[in-house]
Formats: C-alpha cells, structure tokens, sequence
C-alpha cells in the first residue's frame, strides 16, 4: 500500500495553516501565495476561494470552530475576513 503524499500528512502541514517547505516540494508548488493586494487572475482566484470557503464555514460544526482548525488558519492566511456573515477578501 502507496503511503500518501507529504503534502497530505501532518509533516507536511504549517501549525499556523497551509504547508511547510516539505509539504510544497511534495506537492510541486513553489513559494506561496498570499498577497494582500493581489491583480487580475490571482485576485479572481483569491475571491473565488474566499467565497468557496463561506460555503464550508456554514457547514462547519460549532464544536469545530476554535480558530486553530485548518479552515479558520487558511482564511487567516488568505485574508479573507467575516463582513456581514459573508466572507470577502480585503482590498
């Protein structure tokens, strides 16, 4: 049985959310991206996931929402913030 990948264990993950150094290099991605002020596609790309991970938020269970899950840490580190019960990313 194959092992998964590094990206996908725990040794490949960030404790403050996303991947290590490891994890990219097993998934293929170079460094990451988080810009604050992103333009054209890359804003397009962090709009649309803003808005994907509205959808898994309300899906969430209370109990599972401390602000130290993997969901809260990518938010965090996508800068997509909570206006109005909707979450946006910030200009």
């Amino acid at each position: 049985m194959a092992k998964t990948p590094v990206w996908q264990r725990k040794e490949g993950k960030s404790p403050s959310g996303g991947l290590n150094a490891k994890g990219r290099r097993s998934a293929g991605v170079g460094a990451p991206v988080t810009e604050d002020k992103p333009k054209g596609k890359r804003k397009k790309r962090k709009g649309s996931f803003c808005a994907r991970m509205k959808g898994m938020r309300k899906r969430q269970k209370p109990s599972n929402n401390t602000g130290k899950d993997r969901l809260s840490l990518s938010l965090k580190k996508w800068n997509c913030h909570d206006q109005g019960g909707r979450f946006q990313q910030l200009d």
